[in-house]
C-alpha cells in the first residue's frame, strides 16, 4: 500500500467529521520527534546506590542495574560514573565493579540512572587521545570534525545517530589508534555547530548523506587513498547512501553499520511509539512525517535489499532492537553474502552494542579492520 492510501485508510480509522483535523494534529504531533531528534542519552529507569566498597558498587535491583557489559550511571548536579561486570546478585541488590567515579560523589541513597555515555568530552579529554578540530566543507557551511591522526592511507569516517552526537563516537577511537588508522567523527546539519537544514527538520538521511559526501572530500583532499565509512543508527543509513550515491564512491574501501535503520516506515512507526503514539496514531505520525519533510520512506526500500552494496559490509546489530528491525538485516545478510557480515549482540538495545559486549565489539572490529589495512 502506498503511503498517500495508507493515510486515507488512517483517517477513516479516526472517524468522524473533524477526522481531517485530527489526523492533522495527531500525525504533527507524533512525528515531532522524528523529524527534530535532539541529542539525548538512552536512560533507564532509576535505581539507588545500597553501598559501596572499594572498586565495587550495589544498587537495588532492576533491569537496568543487571545489564551485562560498562555504563555509565549519572545523578543531580552533574554526577558520573562507569561501571561494568555484574559480580554479584540477589534480591537484595545488584553489586558490579566500578571503573571510575569521574564527576561529583557517589554514596548510598542517591539516585542514578544507567546511560551509555561512558566517555564525556572530546577525545583528548575521554581518552587522552591527541586530535585537531576541523570542518568540512558541506553545502550549508562548515561541519565541525574531530581528526585524529595515523600512517595509514586508509581514513575512518564516523557518522553518529540522530538522538547522538560525536561522543558515540568515542568508544571506538582507542582500536583505530592502535591500528594506526586515521578517523574523523563528523558532524552534519542540524547537529550544535553545524548548520540546520533549511526547513530546520531532519531528512532521515535523504539530505544529510551529502554532509558526509563532504567529509569524505576533506578524507581525500587531505591525503586519505580510501575511506571506510562508519555509522550507527540513521548515521548508518546515511553511510550506505554516501557509498550508493557519492561521486568519491570509488573511495569507499568498506562500511560498518552499528543498529543500521533500514526499513524506515517500520522505525518511523517505532520511534512513534517510543513518543507514547500507538496503534493509529504511530501510523499517522509516520504519514506527517513524510509529508513534513517531502521523503518518501519507502523508497529506502534499495538500501534494504543492499542492491547498492560494493564493498566489504560488517553489520552489527541487536535481534532486540526496538527501534531497527533486525529481520531486515538479516534478510539483507541472506541476500548479500558476498560482502556482507552480520554479527548479532542479543539482549542489547538500539545502538549500545559497544556497552553490551565492550571486549567483543572492540575484537569483531580489529578482526574486521586488520584485512582492509
Amino acid at each position: 500500500m502506498r503511503w498517500g492510501t495508507a493515510a486515507v485508510v488512517a483517517a477513516a480509522a479516526v472517524g468522524a467529521t473533524a477526522a481531517g483535523a485530527a489526523v492533522l494534529v495527531i500525525g504533527r504531533r507524533a512525528s515531532e520527534r522524528m523529524v527534530r531528534p535532539a541529542p539525548a542519552v538512552q536512560e533507564s529507569a532509576p535505581v539507588v546506590v545500597r553501598g559501596l566498597a572499594p572498586g565495587r558498587v550495589t544498587f537495588t535491583r532492576g533491569p537496568a542495574s543487571l545489564r551485562p557489559g560498562r555504563w555509565a550511571v549519572e545523578w543531580a548536579d552533574g554526577g558520573h560514573a562507569v561501571v561494568e561486570e555484574v559480580l554479584h546478585g540477589d534480591e537484595r541488590g545488584v553489586t558490579r565493579r566500578l571503573v571510575r567515579a569521574d564527576r561529583g560523589t557517589l554514596a548510598p541513597g542517591t539516585e542514578v540512572r544507567f546511560t551509555p555515555r561512558v566517555h564525556l568530552g572530546d577525545p583528548s579529554e575521554a581518552l587522552g587521545l591527541a586530535f585537531a578540530d576541523t570542518a568540512a566543507d558541506g553545502e550549508l557551511g562548515a561541519l565541525p570534525a574531530w581528526r585524529l591522526h595515523g600512517k595509514r592511507g586508509t581514513w575512518v569516517i564516523l557518522v553518529h545517530g540522530p538522538e547522538a552526537d560525536r561522543q558515540q563516537t568515542l568508544p571506538v577511537l582507542p582500536v583505530l589508534d592502535r591500528l594506526g588508522l586515521p578517523a574523523l567523527a563528523v558532524t552534519y546539519r542540524g547537529d550544535r555547530g553545524a548548520p540546520d537544514s533549511p526547513d530546520g527538520l531532519s531528512h532521515f538521511g535523504e539530505t544529510e548523506w551529502r554532509d558526509v559526501e563532504s567529509a569524505v572530500r576533506l578524507a581525500l583532499d587531505s591525503g586519505a587513498g580510501k575511506v571506510i565509512l562508519y555509522g550507527w543508527s540513521l548515521g548508518a543509513t546515511m553511510v550506505l547512501q554516501t557509498a550508493a550515491r557519492s561521486v568519491w564512491s570509488h573511495a569507499v574501501r568498506g562500511l560498518i553499520l552499528d543498529s543500521p535503520v533500514l526499513d524506515l516506515p517500520a522505525s518511523a512507526r517505532r520511534d512513534a511509539a517510543r513518543a507514547g503514539f500507538r496503534g493509529v496514531a504511530a501510523e499517522l505520525g509516520a504519514l506527517a512525517a513524510e509529508g513534513r519533510t517531502g521523503v518518501d520512506l519507502a523508497d529506502f526500500a534499495r538500501l534494504a535489499e543492499g542492491a547498492d552494496l560494493r564493498v566489504p559490509t560488517l553489520v552489527l546489530h541487536s535481534p532486540e532492537d526496538r527501534v531497527a528491525s533486525f529481520g531486515t538485516v538479516e534478510k539483507l545478510a541472506a541476500a548479500r553474502r558476498d560482502v556482507v557480515s552480520l554479527q548479532p549482540f542479543p539482549g542489547a538495545d538500539h545502538a549500545t552494542l559497544w556497552n553490551t559486549a565492550p571486549d567483543r565489539y572492540t575484537e569483531l572490529l580489529r578482526r574486521w579492520l586488520t584485512p582492509l589495512l
